[in-house]
């Protein structure tokens, strides 16, 4: 079936290798457990710009989307989703100055003056989750608290995204607003997890 627009579940894991970080995304099977694969993301580390591609699978043959910064690395950052043809999805951005006692992002629409604002659900978590990105060896230990984080468009629902509990880095993303670009949403999903220390 593919990357279609009436999924409105996937499950988003990390993979972690010495040079990339790799994000899997799956459609969710009736068990709840990872189904088809429909987007495998590879994202170089240490990279000056930040740019990560989306592939139809982990051959990396076929480009599905990508996301990429406007401008070297910066805290308050715009990075714009692209589709395979070349047409602009729409983009997202860290709310920095918001950002610093609970992680806030901006998703647009390609053509949209609206945006969403999504936001981590409990403070107190996010706190905790600020507090254990200090310490020195949290590269290499990650935070297995699980967080959340709702996007929302004018009060109404758009998407959220959790963090399951364990070691792994595991995601739940659901999509409540149909007309969102499942690709857009799966990008900002990625991006949450890729570039939350930025």
């Amino acid at each position: 079936m593919g990357l279609a627009q009436s999924q409105h579940r996937f499950l988003v894991r990390q993979k972690v290798t010495l040079m990339a970080n790799r994000y899997l995304v799956h459609t969710v099977g009736p068990d709840g457990e990872e189904a088809e694969l429909v987007a495998f993301a590879h994202q170089k580390r240490m990279a000056f710009k930040e740019h990560v591609t989306f592939y139809t699978d982990e051959s990396q043959r076929q480009v599905l989307f990508t996301f990429k910064a406007r401008q070297v690395i910066d805290l308050g950052a715009t990075y714009d989703v692209v589709g395979a043809s070349g047409t602009r999805l729409g983009s997202f951005r860290k709310n920095f100055g918001a950002s610093l006692l609970r992680s806030t992002w901006h998703l647009s629409r390609a053509g949209e003056e609206r945006e969403a604002t999504g936001q981590e659900r409990n403070e107190a978590v996010a706190l905790l989750r600020r507090a254990w990105e200090l310490l020195p060896f949290t590269d290499f230990v990650p935070f297995i608290v699980p967080y959340h984080f709702d996007f929302a468009e004018g009060g109404r629902s758009v998407m959220s995204v959790d963090k399951l509990f364990g070691i792994r880095d595991r995601y739940v993303l659901d999509i409540a607003d149909p007309e969102l670009d499942r690709r857009l949403a799966i990008a900002q999903a990625v991006a949450l997890d890729a570039l939350q220390s930025r």
